[in-house]
């Protein structure tokens, strides 16, 4: 089902796969395998396997039934390329998307390697925005290469959590980077001059930058509520969204 969503950079969620596995760091404190569990013990349908990959087409036509141009996060709950979704399935959803053109899709993956094998055979609908997630120097700066490789109308990096100095970040061919902090009672800080770090160098190569949230660490280095660190960063909030353009392409 789609549902409203909290997350500050979309409108909706659609899930047509829930569940997954961890494969880097970012995945330690996964708030999707929490509340898959939770929606378990409500008896949500679509979780009564808990965390684990399930693929439900009954809910691809979904977004075709609503006329309202509205910004759609796939996958809120899963990974669209993860390893046991098939192409086949893939291509399902990118064909929903392809014929509800009203409609903004955007598709976050930890599996940046999938892409570019993916896609030289599957051309990417104008209304998808492809993302890949970014939480370290390790795991993460290898799929923004990754992503760099693949033709889509913007091409954007989730830093979150960010779990530290990412350095040197090449941003040639991104247009948009969200970063946030991590959330819940296991939460890792996330520093300040990190987070400036990425800032600075979306400034220097004109990237639209978004600042999600500090989560359970503030910017004073101290733990504490997440709505209490709130959405500051030097003393601003920072909504930036990607601006089309004939060269986003």
């Amino acid at each position: 089902m789609t549902t409203q969503s909290a997350i500050e950079w979309t409108e909706q969620t659609w899930n047509p796969v829930t569940g997954c596995t961890k494969i880097s760091p970012g995945c330690k404190h996964c708030y999707a395998e929490t509340m898959a569990k939770r929606l378990q013990a409500m008896g949500a349908r679509g979780y009564e396997n808990a965390f684990n990959l399930t693929l439900l087409p009954e809910r691809l036509a979904e977004p075709l039934k609503r006329k309202k141009p509205t910004v759609y996060f796939v996958n809120s709950m899963s990974d669209l390329f993860h390893e046991d979704v098939p192409d086949t399935f893939i291509r399902q959803v990118f064909d929903v998307i392809r014929q509800t053109p009203q409609h903004t899709y955007q598709i976050l993956t930890k599996r940046a390697d999938r892409l570019p094998e993916f896609f030289s055979h599957y051309d990417a609908p104008q209304n998808a925005w492809l993302g890949v997630s970014v939480e370290n120097r390790k795991h993460g700066l290898p799929r923004i290469d990754a992503l760099r490789d693949i033709t889509a109308q913007i091409r954007f990096l989730s830093v979150e959590p960010l779990l530290e100095d990412l350095g040197k970040i090449d941003l040639n061919g991104i247009h948009w980077v969200i970063v946030g902090g991590e959330s819940g009672p296991k939460a890792r800080p996330m520093k300040q001059v990190w987070v400036v770090n990425v800032q600075r160098q979306c400034e220097e190569q004109n990237v639209a930058f978004f600042f999600k949230q500090w989560g359970g660490w503030g910017a004073d280095g101290k733990k504490r509520a997440k709505k209490q660190n709130g959405r500051l960063l030097l003393g601003r909030t920072w909504d930036c969204m990607p601006i089309l353009t004939a060269a986003t392409q």
